[in-house]
């Protein structure tokens, strides 16, 4: 077997052991999320999913990977000029005993790093009851001004986990940016 074939197998093999059914690592905009998606629906079918949890899942990954559009501190620049919604991160899903593990993955700079870090430890302190009483009343609000978008996001992911949302952040760089990592068990 020549070295690349020997590459792609040993790969294979790594993500069938950990039940990887998605994974992309690299620039993420509206169109490669809307791709992405097509994919992630497909996997889910063929997996077996039924259909509230593919529901879940669903949702659960178009708000990762749009918090990685609007929050990720590396955008895609091109002659020097950063293109608006291009932003670099990871997502992957994992299948293991028939629960579905949805993470990503991308640099965050501190002041967004301690916002993310505030609501998701909100999130935790709340039961699901409360989850989805807020989300209701977030859907009614105005969206706050230092959001991107409607302030849904997190509040989506908590209400259609199995588990609260699990996260952490890497030390900083040099740079002053750290690695967000966050996963929602569906």
């Amino acid at each position: 077997m020549n070295g690349i074939q020997q590459q792609w197998d040993d790969f294979h093999r790594c993500v069938e052991r950990r039940d990887v059914i998605f994974y992309y690592v690299g620039y993420f905009s509206q169109t490669i999320i809307a791709a992405m998606a097509d994919a992630v629906k497909l996997r889910a079918e063929h997996t077996g999913a039924v259909s509230v949890t593919r529901r879940k899942l669903f949702s659960s990954f178009i708000e990762m990977t749009q918090n990685i559009v609007h929050y990720s501190a590396d955008s895609y620049e091109k002659k020097g000029i950063s293109e608006a919604g291009m932003r670099h991160g990871a997502v992957f899903i994992s299948l293991t005993n028939e629960r579905y593990y949805l993470h990503c993955s991308n640099p965050v700079n501190a002041v967004v790093a301690e916002k993310l870090r505030e609501k998701l430890e909100h999130l935790r302190s709340l039961t699901i009851d409360e989850i989805k009483l807020e989300y209701k009343e977030m859907l009614r609000a105005e969206t706050p001004p230092d959001s991107k978008g409607a302030g849904l996001g997190f509040l989506t992911m908590a209400r259609d986990a199995s588990e609260p949302l699990e996260f952490e952040f890497s030390p900083p760089a040099a740079d002053g940016t750290s690695m967000f990592y966050l996963r929602a068990t569906i």
